[in-house]
């Protein structure tokens, strides 16, 4: 059965009640059978659910542990430090966002959170960085905080190991689309791959729908998936199934959440789910989150899939090429 089949089947089922957990640790395995496997379960949670739990994902607790810990302290600075790299500033978006300056649901009045965005940059610098030079409309530097270089490279260390993992996925998403494992690979060259700390502050009292972590949104900006940590025993997030019921996805030890975004909504004439989620902290504590957002070249157009059209399921969507959808979107969140 095609993956345009299963899409149609799968849109006249029964929801989801659950975020399913996919152990990736025969991703590297030179079996074929066990890459057909977990191509298999890939396609299953993509087509039905749009987010899914990895598991022996291969990047090390340090590596996650150091960027918690310095995100911890870049979110500690006084305000007006922080500030001084508001993404105000920037033409890329890039830098530091306030609590209420960015608004996912437009029925929202504002998100309750704090953010930190940066995209691909060297841990030691060198000359001539080609992808950022390849961004496009999205091109130009990352800005960082003064006095605190650890925050700089502890963040950038987990990026590039995030990254990677992204990397490892793409050839999954390919099989599981029924197309060859290396579909992806020369439009993932200079990956546009953003990441954000995210800081969440406690909301205690009256519960207000219009103002909550992160508000109702699907995943837009570079992504055709997301690779999400979240702090451990806070839950927070939430996905939204067809019959309007939040199911909640609490961090699970030793895992990450991967969900779809737009891009891959898109590109896939949405056979792969691009589903609505949001996040509400209301554990009376302080909650972080680390999202890195993995897309395409900036400059691959966003056609539909050969394996995703069919003559019951035309394309749905005009061609426009991932970095002006990007900055359209990121221009509405933002305000600019």
């Amino acid at each position: 059965m095609s993956p345009t089949e299963d899409a149609v089947k799968v849109e006249s089922a029964t929801n989801f009640d659950h975020i399913p957990i996919i152990d990736l640790s025969k991703l590297r395995s030179s079996d074929e059978s066990d890459k057909a496997q977990l191509a298999a379960a890939v396609r299953d949670a993509c087509i039905n659910v749009g987010f899914l739990y990895v598991t022996n994902h291969g990047i090390p607790e340090e590596v996650i542990a150091g960027a918690f810990a310095s995100t911890q302290e870049f979110f500690s600075l006084p305000d007006e430090k922080k500030l001084e790299v508001d993404n105000k500033k920037t033409a890329n978006f890039k830098g530091y966002n306030a609590v209420l300056t960015s608004n996912n649901d437009p029925a929202g009045a504002g998100d309750m959170h704090e953010g930190f965005e940066f995209g691909w940059e060297e841990i030691m610098p060198k000359e001539g960085d080609e992808k950022r030079s390849n961004d496009g409309v999205m091109a130009g530097s990352n800005i960082w905080p003064s006095g605190l270089p650890e925050f700089r490279e502890a963040v950038l260390m987990y990026y590039h190991a995030a990254v990677e993992l992204g990397k490892q996925l793409f050839p999954l998403f390919a099989l599981a689309l029924d197309l060859p494992e290396n579909y992806f690979e020369d439009k993932t060259r200079n990956s546009a791959a953003l990441m954000r700390v995210l800081h969440y502050p406690p909301q205690t009292g009256p519960v207000d729908d219009r103002v909550i972590g992160i508000g109702a949104h699907t995943d837009f900006e570079v992504r055709c998936f997301t690779i999400l940590w979240q702090q451990p025993e806070i839950q927070a997030l939430q996905v939204l199934n067809a019959q309007n019921k939040w199911i909640d996805a609490p961090p699970i030890p030793g895992s990450f959440v991967v969900n779809l975004g737009d891009q891959f909504a898109r590109w896939t004439n949405d056979v792969f789910k691009s589903t609505v989620h949001r996040a509400v902290n209301r554990s009376g504590i302080r909650r972080y989150s680390i999202p890195l957002f993995f897309g395409t070249d900036y400059d691959v157009k966003l056609e539909p899939i050969p394996t995703c059209v069919s003559d019951t399921r035309p394309p749905k969507y005009e061609v426009v090429t991932a970095g002006e959808y990007v900055k359209e979107r990121l221009k509405a969140t933002y305000g600019h």
